[in-house]
Parts: structure tokens; C-alpha cells; sequence
């Protein structure tokens, strides 16, 4: 295991008062629902790299529109020692087209009513509620209808 952070892009896209959620099958955070996204290839932008994993995970295409976030997701096991850590970047796109279906390393792709998921009405990775709330704040979250 290497011994040094992974850069990671999220796609965070909110549309109509529901916000584009997957559900991950690989660890870390098996089972939670969270953005869209993934590693950061070499010589690729972090928008580029969010762009990417959105249409992998879930065929939906979307435009960035900007940075919200960046957030540290250190995994600890029992005795303290590190397994997991990465920089997740969180980036707001807007959505362009497609409709949601689960691809890649993901069990489920859904657009979840932002009112539920700010109320904590589905089991979440961490923080996924306070980018939602940064998401919603941003002049341009929900581009065109």
C-alpha cells in the first residue's frame, strides 16, 4: 500500500430538487450512498476526471460548472493504522442528459429528493449532506430543465 493520498474527483449534480446519488460496492464505504466519482488519472483535470467517472458510474452526462469542496476521507482500521486516504475533490455539474443507471463499481444510481437526503434519510458517506447544502448555495446549481 502506498503511503501517500489519492486524489479523487466527485460529480455532485442537482436537478429539479433531486440530487444524483450512487450507491458504492467496493470499500471504502460499501453500501453508502454518495457522489459519483473516482481517482484522478495522470495528466487528466480534476473536472475532467469528475466528467469521466459520472458517465462510467452512472451514464449520465454533465457539464462542470465549478469547484464546491475538498475533503480529506482518512480509514482507520481497529488499531489505528491507516487503509484508505484520499483528497476528494467535489465539483458542481450540470446536468446535460441521460438517466441514471448503475455501471462500473456501483450496485445503484438514483436521483434521491434533496429534502431526504439533506434530512438524512439514507445511509451516506460522510459529508455528503454538508456539499449538498455548499451545492445548493451556489449561484448555478441546477442549470438548464
Amino acid at each position: 500500500m502506498e503511503n501517500r493520498p489519492k486524489l479523487a474527483a466527485l460529480a455532485v449534480v442537482v436537478r429539479d430538487a433531486h440530487v444524483l446519488l450512487v450507491r458504492r460496492r467496493n470499500p471504502p464505504d460499501v453500501g453508502l450512498w454518495g457522489y459519483p466519482g473516482g481517482h484522478v488519472e495522470w495528466g487528466e483535470t480534476v473536472a475532467e476526471a469528475a466528467m469521466r467517472e459520472l458517465h462510467e458510474e452512472t451514464g449520465v452526462v454533465a457539464e462542470a460548472v465549478g469547484w464546491l469542496d475538498n475533503l480529506d476521507t482518512i480509514v482507520r482500521d481497529g488499531d489505528g493504522v491507516v487503509r484508505h486516504h484520499y483528497l476528494l475533490v467535489a465539483i458542481l455539474c450540470r446536468w446535460r442528459d441521460g438517466q441514471p443507471e448503475p455501471r462500473d463499481d456501483v450496485s445503484e444510481a438514483a436521483w434521491l429528493p434533496v429534502a431526504d437526503v439533506l434530512a438524512g434519510r439514507y445511509e451516506a458517506s460522510a459529508q455528503v449532506d454538508e456539499v449538498l447544502s455548499r451545492a445548493l448555495t451556489t449561484a448555478d446549481n441546477t442549470g438548464p430543465r
